[in-house]
């Protein structure tokens, strides 16, 4: 079965590689130095603080296997060479909320980088899926769990 392709932004690959290096270069050592301090305290049958290592050895392990098959299936969007005739993945949109006679900004980003706190909203979302291939000047009506949204795309641009 092939592996789910993964579209990162250059900042979005940069962010993972970052994490990365620091798991395995200072996280694991880290937590190398809790288990074998917690091995010295003798019984480790009983011993809270080697339980409590080994489950943040897992935990920083699964996320290193984690971040290195996102990265191993990664296509990297380069963001210089994003056409902004229409929204894609790379893209900052201005909208004009209809309803609240608001703007709003959003990065449209790959789904591993979502953030809607952070006003980058993944390509799978709901209103990011809606608004690929949009153009300035449309209208998009966005079905969401709280009704229809309906937004006007003021500005696309390159992040």
């Amino acid at each position: 079965m092939a592996e789910k392709k993964v579209v990162l932004t250059y900042e979005g690959l940069k962010k993972m590689e970052e994490e990365l290096d620091e798991l395995k270069i200072v996280k694991r050592k880290e937590v190398a130095e809790k288990i074998k301090e917690a091995r010295a305290q003798g019984d480790l049958s009983e011993n809270a603080e080697y339980d409590a290592a080994k489950d943040e050895q897992a935990e920083i392990e699964s996320r290193i296997a984690e971040l290195e098959k996102i990265l191993r299936n990664a296509t990297v969007i380069d963001e210089e060479e994003v056409d902004v005739d229409a929204i894609n993945i790379g893209c900052k949109v201005t909208l004009h909320d209809l309803e609240f006679d608001e703007e709003v900004v959003y990065a449209i980003v790959g789904s591993t980088e979502a953030d809607p706190m952070e006003g980058k909203l993944s390509n799978e979302s709901p209103v990011g899926a809606a608004l690929l291939g949009k153009k300035e000047g449309d209208v998009v009506d966005i079905q969401v769990p709280e009704g229809v949204i309906q937004f006007k795309v003021v500005e696309i641009s390159r992040q």
